[in-house]
Order: structure tokens, then C-alpha cells, then sequence
């Protein structure tokens, strides 16, 4: 009888979990609202957003499936299903009624007709007595409210005040184990994926072949790369404006990092600097190191009209205040004008689209006057179909650090991007906005590069007519021009 109890109890708890974890898995597809909106005669909320079609006929199936793994009657594990859903219905329904908003923890009501429902069935096929299901009941609701306080106080709240990331489920369960994590000392386990293919299995081999060092010494062979971009319809007070753009700085990673960085950029006097994310190595862990290095990098940054700075997949919203502080406005799903002789252009960030798809470029340039010119600040590649229908005139980004290791007459072994590969590297063209994907200032994973080198982009925008009439390039209006490079963009 005590294996049965502990199947029954099995099989209600992943009946109350299915809908959360079909939540995490699909976000926001399929989320129909059981109730499709509506309101009862009261005039409130029948059930709420937060009961869904997918979640009540998820539960009925992983209850029918589950059941049948247990090695019961498929029709007990439907059964089963079906009355633990309607109790989490009638649940749902009462809360509406004395006005507890959708998705807030009720101790007691949230629990018990979902738990006591399912006896209806399971006590007289089991032939369970009133102690034994007292008891079954009692475990059940306690499990399934430390799982609500879990998705509730964790996976569904916000961090801190400032967090302007959608509240969902996956989002938040990534950041959770990436920066709210960040000095418990269970992080590592957490993230013991990315540990082991790296710190123990990468990192390994390079120093078996014998080259990890020199791979060390290549990562500090950091170049400033210069750029000159032409625009047909840049303002003319923007003229020869400079811009110094860093990517992946991964600051925390490589001792010596900083100080080549910081040798470079105090020689560069600019008139805008864009960090384009990445500002720790890990994926996980303390931020404290970055910030540190950080801050000692921003005060050797010459530029006129300030720091502007986007997300990474590495990096934390804590993160942002801090680094503000220091001297660096965010763009977070954001824009912000520069002007100069009452012209304008706008730099527009947005947030990480590659790990937390957290990007959201309507938002980002809702304040962007129809028609300005715009420079897009992105960690990724990722959105450059999305940007050029913002008509976007300059996408940057970086991310994919030229693949860090490179094979000769073979390029980047890895991109860490879906996007085709001349979007991974240098520069490029789309729909008539131009882009450059950086190969980045830093190194992650391990602290190597063969093949290709980091670098720090010097952009200069310039307006001259001539270059389109000589090229018959009327449509995109828009020309790159590279100066001095490294070899490894030739072929970009």
C-alpha cells in the first residue's frame, strides 16, 4: 500500500506541474485563456489568463500517460487528470470572486479541490481509507505549495524594481540561474553543463596539444580596426562623426585584458562610444570582477557624447545601475538622440535576443521620429531582419567573436548564431542597412584565439554623393569602406 501511495502521490503532483513546465517549455505560444476573456455575471474575470487551454489538456494527458507508466487503468489516469483540473478550475473560479488577482498564491483554496477531487476516484478503486487519504491529501498540498512558491517567488516575480524584461517563465528561470544565483554556492551545479564542456573538457585539449598558452597570447593581439561607413541621407552636421563600438568585452576572463583595452582607447578621442555587451565571461556566477575592470576601462574612454552601452547573453540586469554610475547610459529596449546643429540621429539598443529573447524593437523605437537616421546597437546579429524594416541605417553587434577559433580556408568553427554566415563576420548588407559584426574585444568559454584576433572598432560616418554616383547604387544609398583591417574580415 505504500507504493500505491506513492504513485497516487506521483501522479498528482505532475498533474499540478505539467502546466507550468508546458508554460517553460512553449512561452507564449498556444496560451489561449480557458475562459477566452470572459467575464462572469458579476462582471469579474471568469477564471483568468492564467488557466489555458494547453495547461488543462496538458494536464489530462500527462495524467493519462503517467498513469498508464505507473501501471494503472488508462482510464484512472484520465479520470484522474480531468478531476484535478476542474478542482484547479473551481479554485480558480472562487479566488475571482473574492477579487485575488490571477496567479496569486491562496494557501488552502489553491489546493483543495485539486487535491480532493481526484479521491473521488482513486479511493474507492484503491480502496483507500479516510486516515490514508487525509494523509495523501495533506502531501500532496504541501508539495504542490512549496512548487506554486517556487514559480511564484522565483520563476515569476521580479528580482528588484528595475527589471523591464517580460515576466516569463523560461526568462526568468534563466536569469535566475545566471545572476540571482549568482554567490550561492550551489551555482556551479546549476550550471554544471557549461563547466564541464569548457573549464574541463575544451580547456583540456588545448593543453594537451600543447598550445593553450599561445592561444592565451593570441587573445591579447587586440587591434583597433578603422571604419568608414557612407550614408547618402546622414544629417550634414554629422559629417565625419566617430564612434568607438567594443563587443564582448568579457573583462573578468583574461588578466591583461583591460590594460591593452585601456591602452588603446585612451589614444582615441571619439564623439559616441557603444559597449556592445558581454561584460563578464561566465554565464553564470559573480559580476563583481567585471564591474571592477569595468569601471577602470570607462575612465580612459574619450567621447564626447557619452557611453552608451547594451545587454549581453552574459550579462545581468544587476549589472545596469552600477555601470551607470560609472558613467554609461543603457539602452535596454531603449533609443536616445544625439544632436548637433539642431540635427539629430539616434542610437537605438535593445536587449539580448539570443539567450533571454528579451528584444523588443517596437518598443525600442517607439520614440524614433519617422524618417531619422538610426544606428542599431544589438549583442546579436540576430534581429537584422527586424531592424531593416525599422529602417535601420547602421546595425552593430558582435557576439559571435569571428568564431575565436579559426581553420584556415574553413573560417570560424563555431558561430554561436543561426544567422547565415555573412552576417557572422565584418561587414555586410541588408535590404540597404549597412551592419558590422565585430569579432570582439574579449574571449569566453576559454581564454584562447587561433586564427583570428580581437579587436576595437573606430567608426567614421560620412556623407559624399559622389561615391553613389560612381557606383549607380541608387536603392540602398549606402556604402562601407574598410580601412586597415585584420585578414581574418578579408573574406567577410
Amino acid at each position: 500500500m505504500l507504493w500505491i501511495s506513492i504513485k497516487i502521490l506521483l501522479l498528482l503532483w505532475a498533474v499540478n506541474l505539467s502546466p507550468p513546465v508546458l508554460a517553460f517549455i512553449f512561452d507564449l505560444k498556444w496560451n489561449l485563456p480557458l475562459d477566452l476573456g470572459r467575464c462572469f455575471i458579476d462582471g469579474k474575470p471568469l477564471l483568468g489568463p492564467h488557466k489555458t487551454i494547453r495547461g488543462f489538456l496538458g494536464g489530462i494527458t500527462t495524467a493519462a500517460l503517467l498513469g498508464i507508466l505507473l501501471g494503472f487503468p488508462l482510464w484512472i489516469g484520465f479520470l484522474t487528470g480531468i478531476l484535478s483540473m476542474l478542482g484547479d478550475l473551481v479554485s480558480s473560479f472562487i479566488k475571482r470572486r473574492l477579487n485575488q488577482p490571477s496567479g496569486k498564491i491562496v494557501p488552502g483554496l489553491d489546493q483543495l479541490f485539486e487535491g480532493l477531487f481526484p479521491f473521488i476516484i482513486l479511493g474507492p478503486f484503491f480502496s483507500l481509507g479516510k486516515y490514508q487519504t487525509i494523509f495523501l491529501f495533506a502531501a500532496f498540498s504541501f508539495g504542490a505549495y512549496l512548487g506554486s512558491l517556487f514559480l511564484k517567488e522565483i520563476l515569476l516575480a521580479r528580482p528588484f524594481e528595475f527589471h523591464n524584461r517580460p515576466l516569463r517563465t523560461r526568462t526568468r528561470f534563466r536569469e535566475w540561474r545566471a545572476c540571482q544565483m549568482a554567490n550561492h554556492p550551489l551555482h556551479a551545479f546549476v550550471n554544471f553543463e557549461h563547466a564541464i564542456y569548457y573549464h574541463f573538457g575544451m580547456k583540456t585539449i588545448f593543453r594537451l596539444l600543447g598550445i593553450y598558452e599561445k592561444g592565451k597570447v593570441n587573445a591579447l593581439e587586440i587591434q583597433l580596426c578603422n571604419l568608414a561607413f557612407y550614408f547618402k541621407d546622414l544629417p550634414s552636421a554629422f559629417e565625419n562623426y566617430t564612434i568607438l563600438f567594443i563587443a564582448d568585452l568579457h573583462l573578468d576572463g583574461l588578466d591583461g585584458l583591460t590594460e591593452r583595452l585601456q591602452e588603446i582607447v585612451k589614444g582615441v578621442p571619439v564623439d559616441l562610444c557603444i559597449l556592445g555587451g558581454d561584460f563578464r565571461t561566465e554565464l553564470y556566477g559573480s559580476f563583481s570582477k567585471a564591474l571592477s575592470r569595468i569601471e577602470h576601462l570607462v575612465k580612459e574612454i574619450n567621447a564626447k557624447d557619452g557611453i552608451y552601452a547594451i545587454l549581453g547573453n552574459h550579462d545581468c540586469l544587476e549589472m545596469i545601475m552600477p555601470m551607470q554610475k560609472q558613467g554609461v547610459t543603457f539602452l535596454v529596449n531603449d533609443a536616445e538622440a544625439v544632436e548637433r546643429d539642431n540635427e539629430q540621429i539616434w542610437i537605438v539598443g535593445v536587449d539580448d535576443s539570443h539567450y533571454y529573447h528579451a528584444h523588443d524593437l517596437e518598443k525600442s523605437f517607439s520614440t524614433v521620429p519617422k524618417g531619422a537616421f538610426t544606428i542599431f546597437a544589438s549583442h546579436s546579429p540576430d534581429v537584422y531582419k527586424e531592424a531593416a524594416m525599422y529602417n535601420s541605417r547602421l546595425y552593430l553587434c558582435g557576439h559571435t567573436h569571428a568564431g575565436q577559433i579559426q581553420l584556415p580556408h574553413i573560417g570560424p568553427v563555431f558561430t554561436h548564431c543561426k544567422v547565415p554566415r555573412r552576417f557572422c563576420l565584418g561587414t555586410w548588407k541588408y535590404h540597404g542597412m549597412s551592419g558590422y559584426t565585430s569579432s570582439g574585444a574579449g574571449v569566453s568559454g576559454i581564454p584562447v584565439r587561433f586564427g583570428c584576433r580581437g579587436e576595437v572598432v573606430h567608426i567614421t560616418l560620412k556623407r559624399d554623393q559622389s561615391i553613389f554616383e560612381q557606383r549607380g547604387d541608387r536603392k540602398s544609398g549606402i556604402q562601407n569602406l574598410r580601412l586597415p583591417v585584420s585578414p581574418f574580415h578579408r573574406n567577410s
